[in-house]
């Protein structure tokens, strides 16, 4: 049998290699041999290498090269127009959406794209493996769950529904691979024809590298063939559910399907690995677990392991910070020395902190993968906007679309940022919780901005009242959402997109909403809900590549972008467990006992070909494995093929294997000393706990009863407050907190009150009018409502037992301190005038009132409001002797807190609050941070200020004079 199964062991440089055998075999020849040669390669990236490593040759007619999916224009076939890949998962999310209607099986509505797309990869994969519906339908289901039977049943519906459809891609590929082959029976080329770079391990590349190697000129060149594996190795993986994670299984099962030996796979060339010691190492480390007792045999056969492991580097970072700024700081030293240097890892996270890391010094990486599209400008414009669909708008969801850098885009960006910026801060201090276009309007009416009429408008008509939509057709949703993202990106001009479809990201965004507007019509209805899942999932097929200047010697490449390039240092990032490899996906459609039966892939396929990339990739001239030992929230574990190397090593004392990981060991530690020196922050001696001592004129002169609280437990958010004028925003989006669940309360009981009282009717019909008016949230209103009709009895026995009758509530006063440039104000929630003219003063809680002793020293409002109606404060009401003092809890149960005042008690009251006063009027008095705060863990709105977590609460405190 002629020899046409060729191969290159790992670590070559596989493109330079292919072509460097091509020209040896084409030696002698005329110049026009090389052009009938036809070269079939995998990927559009092999080809573009090997297209270069022809040109860097110099002048040649260049073969015909083509990929596997080109493979028709071999037989001059016609094939039919393969079905949009996105229209398949269209239709299948219409079936899927009938069989959730059904009842019959459950899933979460957000997963109805995700699952239409893993059905549509089940059936292109049964479609390229050759694997009929007829197939999966026979399959014993009895000892399976009823899950597995309703999942068998539904694949045989969708296949009967899907037959008259267009074929997807994988069928049509695979006839124009049969009816190749056949054409090849009868009329065999008379022009070599050669596949190299692929596996083999899809069943249609299989079957053309069948039909090539049966041809008299054909040959086949596989990728890293391990040629150091013993033959009993390789007889013994004949069984996929042990060995379908190894490396080399795949070429076992391609021999078995070429009925071929392992002994019929040729060196293409006579290159070597950079490093042979090393790949035989590797070789033994990912020996099949069953066998691995091999490591006692033939560990010792091993050469010394450290010269083998010369060009190893281990890095084991403490954290994935500074593995990622480890390996920025290497690619930075490969840029200096001019060394072609390249990440390879599967975790995008990472090689975004590497990119980001890079940026410190100007260095931009080649990333192979690029950036997904719904990370870019428009995409993440494109998603707000989706978000709004069928969602009541809130107030953080609308600024983050007014802030977005492509929102009013066109001319007057300036002004639509200034009137942003305004309107940010109203609808922080004032709301509405859930802004409308109306509310917008509103306040555009009352400002003097310009174009603040045009904006409110333009926003009004594009983000708001999206929140009522129902089920739609699919073609609807684009048109629609189209058109709003159009509209605010343009925002003042009356036409155009404004930057929206500009640079790569911008027409990246264009190709995916045209291929969505194209394929709509088989998506059907579907609700607001479904859209954003739909539109989210085509966003993720998509990615950019940037056309900035990229670093040429500097590269980041996914591992099936590693198979078919070359480097001269090579850095395996995030080597952990289910990174690298992935763990595999969950099938929802056919488990692993029925995908072995129906002659599916196994889901170990997907790790033994990342094993394969690892070997290939591990096998470079100079390697660096790195790693974090712990991630964002556990430790990790390492690869199984990193820990295979590590205990490998470790147990061939004789080889020096200790020595070896030692050293490449400490290589690696070198570069994490060098990252925890670039990233150590100056020392800095931590702050001292404040307490400032403004100029007394700076010092506030008016401060309100509920503010005295704060001067005694915290001085410095007075001092924040009112001399440095800083005041806390409000949360962008508000939520029924027990802030405003006071200001409805003291509402309800005001009106009540003034409208004369009344029995509980009266006032669950106030309390139901003044909370729909300022709640809106639903299912506060309802609480709150529960709450104040549990507590409403005892609250109106409470208010017709106090002895008098309400004489003045929510009115405001305010009274100077004698001989003191300060006022003291106060506005009373409710103070009754007794039978014998005295008067009682109530305040309520929505919280458990303060017990007496904090009164005393701490909450000392109402006895300070009680002093300011015995000194005439409040308009209406002449000075009268305070009798008692109360605090009224109102929760599901009233409970109350009652003083009764005994003669002299609120002077001396007033004569202390005076003394405290006093105190601050003294230069020499500071506003000490977190003077006496009732708890450790009570948060002030100016901890960050003070910078306490510096200091602590046993520290002294520092006065400071501020001029």
């Amino acid at each position: 049998m002629a020899d046409t199964i060729f191969a290159l062991p790992p670590g070559v440089d596989f493109p330079a290699e292919l072509v460097a055998g091509l020209m040896q075999r084409m030696d002698g020849q005329p110049p026009e041999a090389l052009a009938r040669l036809t070269l079939i390669v995998n990927t559009q990236r092999m080809r573009r290498r090997v297209t270069e490593c022809f040109q860097s040759r110099g002048a040649l007619l260049l073969p015909r090269i083509l990929l596997v999916t080109e493979v028709a224009a071999l037989a001059n076939l016609t094939l039919p127009r393969p079905i949009s890949p996105l229209r398949r998962r269209l239709q299948l999310s219409v079936l899927l959406d009938r069989l959730l209607a059904t009842g019959t099986t459950h899933f979460p509505r957000t997963a109805l794209y995700d699952l239409s797309d893993s059905l549509a990869a089940l059936m292109e994969e049964m479609q390229g493996e050759g694997v009929t519906p007829d197939r999966v339908a026979a399959l014993d289901v009895a000892n399976h769950s009823a899950h597995w039977a309703r999942m068998q049943a539904f694949l045989g519906i969708v296949s009967e529904v899907l037959a008259g459809e267009a074929a997807d891609a994988e069928a049509v590929l695979r006839r124009a691979v049969i009816s190749v082959g056949e054409s090849w029976t009868q009329a065999p080329p008379q022009h070599p024809v050669i596949l190299a770079g692929s596996t083999g391990s899809r069943g249609t590349t299989a079957l053309l590298m069948q039909a090539i190697s049966s041809l008299p000129n054909g040959a086949v060149v596989l990728p890293g063939f391990d040629f150091d594996m013993p033959v009993q190795v390789w007889d013994g993986m004949d069984d996929a559910l042990t060995a379908e994670d190894h490396p080399q299984f795949r070429y076992r099962r391609l021999m078995d399907l070429l009925g071929r030996d392992r002994s019929d796979i040729r060196p293409w060339t006579a290159a070597t690995a950079p490093a042979p010691d090393r790949n035989r190492l590797i070789s033994l480390s990912l020996r099949p677990a069953p066998i691995t007792d091999q490591w006692l045999t033939e560990g010792p056969d091993l050469p010394d392991l450290i010269p083998a492991t010369q060009g190893l580097t281990l890095l084991e970072a403490p954290s994935e910070r500074t593995e990622a700024l480890a390996i920025a700081l290497i690619l930075r030293e490969a840029a200096e020395k001019g060394t072609r240097a390249a990440l390879v890892t599967p975790d995008r996270n990472l090689t975004r902190r590497v990119t980001a890391a890079l940026d410190r010094w100007g260095i931009r990486p080649d990333d192979s993968a690029g950036r997904p599209l719904a990370l870019s400008a428009p995409g993440r414009l494109m998603r707000q906007v989706a978000a709004l669909f069928g969602q009541k708008l809130t107030g953080d969801a609308l600024l983050s679309i007014l802030k977005h850098p492509l929102a009013f885009s066109g001319p007057g960006r300036g002004p639509h940022l200034i009137l942003t910026r305004e309107f940010e801060l109203h609808l922080r201090r004032h709301g509405p919780a859930f802004p409308t276009a109306e509310s917008i309007r509103g306040w555009a009416g009352k400002q003097r901005l310009e174009h603040a009429s045009d904006w409110a408008r333009i926003v009004g008509d594009t983000i708001c009242g999206h929140e009522a939509m129902g089920r739609m057709p699919l073609a609807d949703f684009v048109t629609l959402h189209l058109s709003l993202t159009q509209a605010v990106a343009r925002g003042f001009a009356e036409t155009g997109a404004g930057g929206l479809w500009d640079k790569a990201a911008g027409e990246e965004a264009a190709k995916a909403l045209a291929e969505l507007q194209a394929e709509a019509d088989a998506g059907g209805e579907m609700s607001p809900l479904d859209y954003i899942g739909v539109f989210q999932g085509v966003l993720q097929r998509h990615e950019v590549r940037e056309t900035e200047s990229v670093h040429p010697g500097i590269m980041i490449w996914g591992t099936l972008e590693a198979r078919v390039q070359g480097a001269d240092l090579v850095i395996l990032g995030g080597l952990n467990d289910g990174t690298w490899p992935a763990q595999p996906a969950p099938d929802p459609w056919l488990n692993r006992a029925m995908r072995k039966e129906a002659g599916l892939l196994l889901p170990e396929r997907r790790i033994g070909l990342s094993a394969h990339d690892y070997q290939q990739a591990v096998t470079a001239r100079r390697v660096v494995l790195s790693r974090s030992k712990r991630g964002a929230e556990s430790e990790t574990v390492p690869s199984r093929w990193l820990n295979r190397l590590v205990n490998l090593m470790a147990g061939l004392p004789e080889r020096q294997g200790h020595e070896a990981l030692k050293a490449m060991q400490a290589r690696g530690d070198h570069w994490l000393q060098m990252a925890a020196a670039f990233d150590r922050a100056p020392e800095i001696p931590p702050a001292k706990r404040p307490s400032p001592r403004p100029p007394l004129e700076a010092r506030p002169k008016r401060l309100s009863v509920t503010e005295i609280k704060t001067l005694i437990r915290d001085p410095f958010a007075i001092y924040a407050r009112h001399v440095l004028k800083l005041k806390p925003l409000d949360p962008l989006r508000p939520e029924p907190d027990p802030r405003l669940r006071g200001v409805v309360l003291h509402e309800i009981l005001e009106v009540f009150l003034r409208q004369g009282g009344g029995d509980r009717e009266a006032l669950m019909a106030i309390a139901r009018t003044v909370i729909s008016e300022k709640v809106a949230w639903p299912l506060a209103r309802t609480i709150w409502l529960s709450r104040i009709a549990k507590a409403a009895d005892a609250f109106l026995a409470f208010s017709a037992s106090t002895g008098g009758m309400p004489v003045l509530m929510e009115e405001k006063g305010a009274v100077q301190l004698a001989g003191l440039d300060f006022t003291l104000t106060g506005k009373p929630d409710r103070i009754d005038r007794l039978a014998d003219g005295r008067l009682l003063l109530i305040d309520y809680k929505t919280g458990d009132p303060p017990s007496p002793k904090q009164q005393m020293h701490f909450d000392k409002q109402l006895l300070l409001l009680a002093a300011m109606a015995e000194a005439g404060a409040f308009k209406g009401l002449d000075p009268e002797e305070v009798a008692r003092v109360v605090y009224v809890g109102l929760k599901a149960q009233l409970k109350t807190q009652e003083v009764t005042l005994d003669p002299g008690q609120v002077a001396e009251v007033w004569a202390e609050f005076a003394r405290l006063i006093a105190a601050y009027a003294r230069s020499g008095q500071g506003y000490t941070a977190r003077r006496a705060l009732e708890s450790v863990r009570d948060a002030s709105d100016y901890d960050h200020l003070s910078r306490f977590g510096e200091w602590d609460l046993t520290a002294e405190p520092v006065p400071e004079d501020l001029t």
